[in-house]
Order: structure tokens, then C-alpha cells, then sequence
């Protein structure tokens, strides 16, 4: 069942989806408690493990969002990346302007996690962020009461994502020479969001700007 609705000229490959998911790794993790529905901004890990994709976090132990995790499967993530205004005036012709973005959706069944498990998650979320570091605060590294006391304040959870919805909208379907164009006037902008744009734009069009 598609929920959202993108164009097939912006639906991203199933691939490149989870690989985004992997460069943009906040995420909102999203559920629904007696129809009100719950959100939590958080780093999510993802992995693949014989066919299937996790993904695995932590919120903390007052967050009354953890009620809903357990054996839940209307579990919803939003990984956002760049995005930005697109102005017509950049057009040859007249038209309105637009707003492109990079976005996936993935939903799946959660379910609470301790223990081993939540160590090993934990393991992984800190060697991620702190291994390439001086002195970097490892699982090895920190003091076993300290580690005992701080688990004590999170709730772990994995999920099994079960499918994957993933929009790139960015500018398809101009044609070159205001695909050019676009990129031109965005790589003029302060704006870190607007220069990735442009970025992911010349990646795809490489050929226009040699």
C-alpha cells in the first residue's frame, strides 16, 4: 500500500533509500497513543541482516512514547536531508515555484529491547560517533557503574522495517538549461541546506557542468 504520494520520476531506488538513511541518521520516530499521535526527534542506527532492515535507538525512560514501542507494527520514521525554495524566476519560461527535497519514510514493527541487545546497540551507536575520536568514550572506556546507572534512564527498541517510501524531488524535470541554472543560483547562497542542494543536483547532472 503506497500512504505517500511521490511522482515516479522522485521515487528513490530502494537502495539509495537506505543508504540515506544511514547518511541522515536523525530521525523522527513516530506512533500513536490512543489516536494522538507521539513524536521523538533521535539518532536512529540502521543495519541489514540476512535480507532484512533495523533500525535501532533509544529514547529516555520518562518519554511516555515508550508505552507505544512494544510489539507495535504503525511504527513510522522520517529521515529528512537537504532541501530548498526554488524559484521561477530561474525559468525560461513563466511558471510558479517549487520547493525540492530529499525525504524517506519507513514504517515497521518495533519491540523493546534490554540487556545484551541494548548493549550491543549502544556498542554500536558509540563507535559510530566515537571511535575516529581522541580519547573517544567507548563501551570499553566508560566506568561499568556509570554505564549501569545511565541505562537505567533509557528504553532501547529495534525496529523491522517493513517497507520504505523515499521522495528525491529535486528539479527532474527541468530541462538542462534551467537544471543549470538552479544549481547556479543555489551554489550563490549562504544557506548550507541550499548549497547541498545544488550539490546533489550537479552529482546527477555531472555532464552539464564539465
Amino acid at each position: 500500500m503506497i500512504i505517500v504520494y511521490i511522482p515516479k520520476q522522485y521515487r528513490m531506488e530502494n537502495d539509495e533509500a537506505i543508504q540515506f538513511m544511514k547518511s541522515h541518521p536523525f530521525a523522527l520516530l513516530i506512533t500513536v497513543d490512543e489516536h494522538r499521535p507521539i513524536a521523538t526527534h533521535i539518532p536512529i542506527e540502521i543495519r541489514e541482516d540476512v535480507g532484512k532492515i533495523y533500525a535501532t535507538g533509544h529514547i529516555a525512560y520518562g518519554n511516555m512514547q515508550k508505552k507505544t514501542l512494544d510489539n507495535n507494527a504503525d511504527v513510522m520514521l522520517i529521515f529528512q536531508g537537504p532541501h530548498s525554495y526554488i524559484s521561477s524566476s530561474w525559468y525560461t519560461v513563466e511558471e510558479v515555484p517549487t520547493w525540492d527535497y530529499l525525504a524517506v519514510h519507513a514504517y515497521g514493527t518495533a519491540r523493546i529491547v534490554t540487556g545484551d541487545e541494548l548493549i550491543a546497540d549502544l556498542n554500536m551507536l558509540l563507535n559510530r560517533y566515537e571511535s575516529h575520536r581522541e580519547n573517544g568514550r567507548l563501551m570499553s572506556t566508560l566506568d561499568p557503574k556509570l554505564l549501569e546507572s545511565e541505562m537505567k534512564g533509557i528504553v532501547g527498541f529495534r525496529i523491522e522495517i517493513t517497507s520504505i517510501e523515499a521522495a528525491a524531488k529535486m528539479s527532474q524535470n527541468r530541462k538542462d538549461t534551467d537544471y543549470k541554472k538552479i544549481v547556479t543560483e543555489l551554489e550563490k547562497s549562504d544557506e548550507q541546506a541550499e548549497t547541498q542542494v545544488a550539490d546533489w543536483m550537479r552529482e546527477k547532472r555531472k555532464g552539464l557542468f564539465e
